[in-house]
This record gives structure tokens, sequence and C-alpha cells, in this order.
């Protein structure tokens, strides 16, 4: 059966709110950075509050001007942080530091950074999400994720054993992700669903310095740490039982 143009257009606004949560959790940017950067360049014009009910699906019909700032933005970070920087680094100094930080911008799957339309197309339900974003963690399944994550990444050892190793494979910079990211291994912390879906793209480049023969993409490597987490979960109850 067919789904409803309604149904088209919601499933639309989530693919949406999903690509912008994880621009924005991957690079660790504010909702301030886009709308100042776009305005400081003369890109057109989204304010912060547009940022964030886009980021939570409550955005029901932006203006054109979003999708035309958004691709702008998104093509200008593609070529580089060097070609903008006369232009803000005097004027924008916390916003030069934090692009600085982190700047990366969204491709397609034909490795071209999103446009304007492509935003569009994407909030309209028309095209799909690219592939390396084509994936929804939901917040019930987070813990036992970050459960199976340490117990994938280092495979069954304990994380004093596999410190050095990961941490040094984790290709992110930035301390608050690093020191996060260390909580999580080290069985501190769990990640919620948001940072999850954040993160999911960097834990699958860990992933693969740590295991050069293993190609699979960052959708398989979820539905991998799913299954460890299964496995995970099966040995708890086991422990259980055994242990009464």
């Amino acid at each position: 059966m067919t789904s409803s143009f309604r149904d088209q257009l919601a499933a639309g606004r989530r693919a949406m709110a999903h690509l912008i949560h994880v621009w924005h959790e991957r690079n660790g940017w504010s909702h301030k950075v886009l709308p100042v950067l776009a305005e400081s360049l003369d890109l057109g014009r989204v304010h912060s509050s547009q940022i964030s009910n886009l980021r939570n699906g409550k955005l029901v019909s932006p203006s054109p001007e979003v999708f035309f700032a958004l691709g702008k933005v998104n093509q200008v970070l593609s070529r580089g942080l060097e070609n903008i920087e006369s232009k803000i680094s005097s004027v924008h100094p916390e916003l030069y530091r934090s692009l600085e930080e982190s700047a990366i911008a969204v491709e397609g799957n034909n490795g071209h950074p999103l446009s304007a339309g492509d935003f569009f197309e994407i909030f309209v339900g028309l095209i799909a999400l690219p592939s390396s974003f084509d994936w929804f963690i939901e917040e019930k399944e987070a813990p036992i994720l970050s459960a199976a994550l340490a117990d994938y990444l280092c495979k069954g050892r304990s994380w004093r054993a596999c410190r050095d190793q990961v941490m040094a494979a984790y290709p992110v910079t930035k301390k608050q992700r690093r020191d996060r990211f260390e909580a999580v291994m080290a069985g501190l912390k769990d990640y919620t669903a948001e940072e999850l879906d954040g993160e999911l793209l960097d834990l699958h480049a860990t992933n693969k310095l740590l295991n050069s023969i293993n190609l699979q993409g960052a959708d398989d490597f979820l539905e991998n740490l799913r299954q460890r987490g299964l496995l995970l979960k099966d040995q708890e109850k086991l422990e259980i039982i055994y242990g009464n």
C-alpha cells in the first residue's frame, strides 16, 4: 500500500530533523553557528529558532530562504575554512573558533555537498537521506548500544587493557567529545540516542582503524552493535539465572 502525501511529508520532516541533528552533533555546534555564518557571508537568513525547530521536527513550513541558506553554507564549508577565514575570524572570533574545531559539510552519496534543492527534497520526502546519515537510534536502545560499543571496540578486553589503542583510533579532537567517549567506554556513563546519532560516523571510523579488514558501512556497524547488545543482554540473563 502506498503512503499518503501526509505520510511522505511527515517522513521527510523526520529525516530532515535527523540530518540537522547529526550535522550539529558531529560538529559540536550550537544552533547559532549556521545562522551567524549565513548572515556574515550574506548567504541568506535562517534564525537559530528555525534550526532548533527543524532539528526537533517542529518546523512545518519553512520559507525557501531557509533551504537556500543551508545549501549555500554547506557548499561554502565543503570548500574549506581557509576560503572564508578573512571574512569571519576578526568579526566573529567565537564562530571562527567553533568552525576551526569542526566544520564538516554534509555530502550526498555522490560525494558532492548537499545543495539547497537537496535539503528541500529531503524535507518534503522526495529523496532519501544520504546513506551516511540513514539510520535512526531509539532512546530505549542507547544504554545497551553503549555497553555493546565498549565490548565491541575492546574485543571483550578490559578498558584498561585497550584504552590507549582505542583512544588513538578515535578521530575526534574536541576535548568534550573525547572525554564523553572515554567515559562511555569505561562504563561510567551511557550515550543518549541523540549523542549516538551524532557520534556514529566517528565511531564507525574508529572501528575501521581497529579492524582494518572490516569494510562495512556505518549502518552495518550499527546493526553489529545491536546484535552484540542482544548477546550481552542474554549473558546478563544467564548470570542472573545461574547466580541465583
